[in-house]
């Protein structure tokens, strides 16, 4: 990446990092604090913890859409004072209704497909999957921070502190999206980041990215849930108060990523992917059923947390590579809006039934309710195919006509190596799907040509 991109990647990333941080850290203390508040119940205590996930999975899309008109930036501030508005109505409210309400203001903050998009305006296609996995990368370092410093800072401040520290965020976020992060010359819709309505049908009839949705759903629904009984768990069974339950989260979250990183080089490098996949789905799914029954010693709370969250970071750092590797060529933007928008409404139905669950049958309904989520899972995954070991690189092939792009079209898919090439006259860009073990991304560049103007470059 080039200087401008470098400063994109990194200022777009940290405020991506500094919302979900505030989101994430109420996770290991929220349930505590949730039954002093007027109207608590175990069910409203749930969706609470889940409701943001709501307004987020319906208006994240739109957002997106409106910021080709009104603006990148715009709808990014727009989204950011939206979300610290929710921030402070949670912060002040005494009722668990407030709460609610304040969650679902968060929310509809809905910036994400927003900041993929301003960094598609901000970088060459040749570098933008370099700028997203570094996005990526923060979101995964941000969820485990948080996970450490919510108890600490509810030891300094309490859950409304948390409030207002995750607003003063947000503010924060505002000012590196105006200071720091360069302004694109021109702002363009990039099939590879955003979702394009004409292919909503085409996406949504693909049973295999289906799959891929359903797995983001029932991942981070397992996740809500677990964090409604896994504070409560820590406290009665080992006793170790709201405040220092970090000590058990940063051994596990630090040993959970050092299984990470050789499951994925076996998944990618290696070409193993449904084996490590499907283990992880029944690591998913075991864990919560043992928790059901027998949770009474340290050390099988230690090996099973931390199994638990190995499994879990395995599924995010996976699943947006297969939806990569499953996606058309031409609607990677599609297949990730409508798959991170499954992941939204896996947030909220988690908090709204895990919390249901404990109403009725305590821990044990919460983990029995994760486990039956996780079977479904399990029975879905045994049955995926092997995935297509395909990457996808985008080249600018600049102004050119319908009959052109056709014949371009043809000539790249031609190459030994490539699976799928779709030249778009509209976006001036070829998507092309290939195999990075038979063809390097540079053999491919060979089919660029210059383009009529410098989106990447900054005003």
């Amino acid at each position: 990446m080039n200087r401008i991109e470098s400063r994109a990647a990194f200022s777009l990333a940290g405020i991506f990092s500094l919302r979900m941080l505030g989101l994430f850290m109420i996770y290991p203390v929220f349930t505590f604090y949730a039954q002093n508040l007027t109207g608590s119940t175990p069910t409203t205590v749930g969706l609470a913890l889940g409701a943001y996930g709501l307004t987020q999975a319906i208006l994240q899309i739109p957002f997106g859409f409106a910021s080709d008109r009104i603006g990148r930036k715009r709808m990014i501030a727009l989204g950011l004072l939206i979300f610290a508005a929710g921030s402070v109505v949670a912060a002040l409210s005494t009722t668990i209704y407030g709460v609610i309400f304040g969650r679902i203001l968060q929310g509809a903050g809905a910036v994400g497909s927003t900041i993929l998009a301003l960094n598609a305006d901000l970088t060459h296609e040749e570098s933008r999957t370099k700028a997203m996995a570094t996005i990526g990368l923060t979101i995964g370092l941000a969820f485990a921070l948080a996970l450490v410093a919510g108890p600490l800072l509810n030891a300094w401040v309490g859950v409304p502190g948390i409030f207002w520290f995750t607003a003063l965020l947000a503010i924060a976020g505002i000012a590196v999206l105006y200071l720091v992060t360069p302004t694109p010359r021109n702002v363009r819709s990039h099939r590879d980041t955003q979702a394009v309505p004409a292919l909503f049908g085409r996406v949504l009839a693909d049973g295999e990215l289906l799959r891929l949705d359903f797995a983001i759903f029932a991942l981070h629904a397992i996740l809500t849930a677990s964090f409604i009984a896994l504070p409560n768990m820590l406290r009665g069974v080992l006793g170790i108060h709201q405040d220092w339950q970090w000590i058990i989260y940063l051994p596990t979250l630090a040993v959970s990523v050092a299984l990470m990183i050789p499951a994925v080089i076996l998944a990618e490098a290696k070409r193993r992917m449904k084996p490590v996949f499907v283990a992880s789905v029944a690591v998913l799914c075991l864990t919560p059923a043992v928790f059901a029954v027998y949770r009474d010693s340290l050390v099988e709370i230690l090996v099973l947390l931390t199994l638990f969250f190995a499994a879990f970071n395995i599924m995010e750092a996976s699943l947006p590579s297969l939806i990569s590797k499953v996606a058309p060529a031409d609607a990677k933007g599609t297949a990730m809006g409508i798959y991170s928008s499954s992941q939204f409404l896996g947030i909220f139905i988690g908090g709204t039934v895990g919390g249901w669950a404990y109403g009725f049958l305590g821990e044990p309904g919460v983990f029995g309710f994760c486990a039956l989520v996780g079977a479904v899972w399990l029975i879905v995954a045994i049955s995926m195919p092997q995935p297509r070991f395909a990457r996808t690189h985008m080249v600018n092939v600049g102004v050119i006509g319908d009959d052109e792009a056709r014949r371009l079209a043809a000539e790249i898919e031609t190459v030994d190596g490539v699976f799928e090439a779709v030249v778009v006259p509209d976006d001036e860009v070829a998507y092309i799907k290939f195999d990075g073990k038979v063809v390097a991304p540079d053999a491919l560049n060979r089919f660029a040509r210059p383009s009529h103007d410098a989106a990447a470059q900054s005003a």
